[in-house]
């Protein structure tokens, strides 16, 4: 096959400012995340291991290698060798599988001269099971991975056999340049810039016990389709998004672990970041294309004691209706470019401290609507379905937001350095307080 007059195997994609980041962030701690579906009818091991490895080969996906000195990257193609594991002995398949997603989350992949930057994991559950993909962040985002995992278990539910796949677009170049397809953003960016420093001097750090030890753990919660309706309804009669609301809560849920901030001068705000995923931006057309276009962007806020959810919404809301209006996300690159510059003129003991110091999150919020993706009145569609995210170096705390059908999966990757399992389900259980009383606000 050829493209633009170059042969398949001599093209390669040249890494975007994300990628570049995510590497570094990589070299400090694991930067994964993962994937789980809970897959309709009994496990067949064999067919599952076959249409996995096959949907790889058909897609180009296997291979990769790295080359962060020019700053490309380019899969070989060929058989694929991922790991794939099997759990079983267990009564309950959920338990094992929050363990083994803490597992993942924690192991290194292996960067050698070409490797599989996926990895597997099962789980039989009786009339179905639990598949888990686990992928090297760098080389892709959330919805280029929720399509390749319905592509596997469509392949699954046909017999293992890879429908007629056209080969993705890997290397979408002309994309990754985000600056200088909106020009625009460079001068919005860097004019809101000081408002943003002068936002992160105000921040409260969380605090790390050991900066050393970036142990992720992970913890896994559900909203009941009742609740995620009164939710949406909240937002409907309050005028802001959902995901307004989501940082509302994540906020009002952190609030209370970080109240030794009253007492502080300065540092008297909370700040959290999001996730945006820069697709329709970028007109890029996800079917067709692999890879990972993300931006991204902070709100911070001082949560005063006896706020309502309402008006936290609303005040965050003021924040992100502006970063919204001038698509500041897309100027994230900028953001990104500095960091790495500090980073690399850093020692490395001084890497772990670098973003707790100078960019204190207490945490983040990644948010993906699989209905948009999967249908479900698609008969192969997944039972279930949940996401977790490494938090790496630049924040304590990622929570995954995923839609399924008409309730909403909640995960929770978090640093243990800087939260206790206790200080866990505090956040949990005032994150759904907060979240069922909107049932009784609107």
């Amino acid at each position: 096959m050829k493209a633009h007059g170059l042969s398949w195997l001599d093209m390669k994609g040249r890494l975007n400012s994300f990628q570049k980041t995510m590497l570094e962030w990589n070299g400090i701690h694991p930067y994964s995340a993962i994937h789980v579906a809970q897959i309709r009818g009994v496990l067949d091991a064999m067919r599952l291991r076959s249409c996995l490895s096959l949907t790889l080969e058909a897609r180009g996906l296997t291979h990769l290698t790295l080359d962060r000195e020019k700053g490309t990257f380019q899969y070989l193609g060929g058989a694929a060798d991922c790991e794939i594991r099997t759990l079983c002995g267990e009564e309950d398949p959920r338990q094992a599988l929050v363990a083994e997603v803490e597992r993942q989350l924690n192991q290194p992949f292996v960067l050698a001269e070409r490797f599989c930057p996926f990895r597997f994991f099962v789980a039989p559950a009786g009339d179905s099971f639990f598949l888990g993909l686990v992928y090297f962040h760098p080389a892709a985002d959330a919805e280029s991975v929720a399509l390749l995992l319905k592509e596997m278990v469509n392949s699954y539910a046909e017999g293992g056999r890879p429908g007629s796949l056209d080969l993705l677009d890997l290397y979408p170049d002309g994309r990754a340049h985000l600056l200088s397809r909106h020009p625009a953003v460079v001068a919005r960016r860097l004019l809101a810039l000081p408002g943003q420093v002068r936002k992160l001097r105000q921040s409260h750090r969380p605090g790390y016990r050991d900066a050393d030890n970036m142990d992720n753990g992970f913890v896994f919660f559900s909203v009941a389709s009742e609740d995620l309706r009164a939710l949406v309804d909240a937002g409907k009669s309050w005028d802001v998004t959902v995901n307004d609301l989501l940082m509302a809560l994540l906020l009002k849920a952190l609030s209370p672990l970080a109240a030794s901030r009253r007492r502080a001068r300065k540092r008297r705000k909370i700040s959290v970041g999001c996730i945006v995923n820069l697709r329709r931006d970028l007109a890029v057309d996800s079917r067709r294309t692999f890879g990972l276009f993300l931006g991204s962007f902070t709100v911070t806020h001082e949560v005063q004691d006896g706020i309502s959810l309402r008006e936290l919404a609303g005040d965050i809301r003021q924040q992100t209706s502006s970063i919204k209006r001038h698509k500041l996300y897309l100027g994230t690159p900028l953001e990104l470019g500095f960091a790495r510059f500090m980073l690399k003129r850093s020692a490395p003991a001084r890497r772990k401290k670098f973003y707790p110091k100078n960019y204190p999150l207490w945490g983040g919020i990644t948010n993906m609507n699989l209905n948009s993706l999967w249908e479900q009145r698609d008969k192969q569609a997944p039972l279930d379905y949940f996401r977790g995210v490494s938090t790496g170096p630049v924040t304590p705390l990622v929570l995954s937001v995923t839609t399924i059908c008409d309730w909403a999966n909640i995960a929770l990757s978090y640093r243990s350095t800087v939260f206790s399992q206790p200080d866990i389900q505090n956040i949990v259980n005032h994150f759904m307080g907060h979240l069922k009383a909107t049932r009784g606000e609107v």
